[in-house]
């Protein structure tokens, strides 16, 4: 049993060490996922004809008709991520990210879930696994979040 206790005792130990890369790793998670949603949204802005065009025929949208599915969708890649990235209203942020991206599966189903698209399908779900890590945990310690919380608790004393 002393055995088991000692391993438990070291197991801690490796905890207490790795939480201290838990900024770290919440600020990467942040930069990953806003590169591919602010790429995805800056594309199309600047090619507004051919988003529309492919709302139009090839991205299916419950609920929205074309145009203000396009509308919706640039605004959420641009929007929520940019608050993702300066950990501003970071949870929001994420939450936000990840409904576009449920969005996106949804409407592109026809191809995402279809053979030989796994590995798309795959990008999605990493995006999406990163975002709940983001929603549950945070921006993290490097954020806008922190700084202001930081100076909220300062205030009240």
């Amino acid at each position: 049993m002393s055995f088991l206790l000692r391993l438990a005792g070291w197991h801690a130990a490796l905890g207490r060490l790795l939480d201290k890369l838990q900024p770290f790793a919440l600020l990467a998670a942040r930069i990953y996922v806003t590169k591919v949603f602010w790429a995805s949204g800056w594309l199309k802005l600047t090619t507004w004809d051919s988003t529309l065009g492919l709302f139009e025929s090839e991205y299916h949208v419950p609920l929205l008709p074309p145009h203000a599915a396009a509308v919706a969708g640039t605004f959420g890649e641009l929007f929520f991520p940019a608050l993702l990235l300066l950990g501003l209203f970071g949870r929001v942020g994420a939450i936000g990210t990840f409904v576009v991206n449920a969005v996106a599966v949804i409407s592109y189903s026809n191809v995402l879930l279809a053979e030989g698209y796994e590995a798309a399908l795959g990008n999605h779900i990493l995006w999406g696994t990163l975002l709940t890590g983001l929603i549950v945990f945070g921006a993290g310690r490097f954020s806008v979040d922190a700084w202001l919380e930081h100076r909220s608790r300062a205030a009240r004393l």
